[in-house]
């Protein structure tokens, strides 16, 4: 039979950074799957007062007062280069959806909300940002925030 020699247990700080990294892990899935929600569900919503960005870390309410609506439109980006954004400054990126906040080509900072860059509204503020937004009736949007009922 042989003789057992036990391992001399590890010290109580390794089993506190295992359960920190542990921890760590579980919040970062959990934002994860956060993220991966709201890049389905997230949503605009427009009341007689603002417009609400609902969904994602970067959801905010802008009143449309701050809207500079007569100059928003539709836009294509590939045709659109210069509202393009080209850095994230603080936002998500996943395949597919952009949110967050932007430079764009043009050295514009815009608020984003990007599934799909043929059809965004482009809406600048007076606030020195625009919003960049894949609604999904981009024409009732644009006729709502200038003044049409749309809803």
């Amino acid at each position: 039979m042989p003789e057992v020699f036990p391992i001399v247990p590890a010290a109580s700080r390794a089993t506190w950074f295992l359960g920190a990294v542990g921890l760590v892990t579980a919040l970062l899935t959990l934002l994860m799957a956060y993220l991966a929600w709201s890049a389905q569900s997230s949503r605009v919503e427009v009341d007689a007062s603002r417009v609400r960005l609902v969904g994602d870390l970067w959801g905010r309410s802008i009143p449309l007062s701050a809207l500079d609506a007569s100059n928003a439109r539709i836009v294509d980006l590939s045709r659109t280069p210069e509202l393009r954004p080209k850095a994230r400054t603080l936002g998500t990126g996943l395949p597919g959806y952009a949110a967050g906040w932007f430079r764009l080509a043009n050295g514009e900072k815009a608020l984003a909300y990007l599934t799909d860059g043929s059809r965004v509204v482009y809406v600048p503020t007076t606030e020195g940002y625009a919003l960049l937004l894949s609604v999904a009736s981009p024409e009732a949007f644009l006729e709502r925030i200038q003044g049409g009922t749309g809803g």
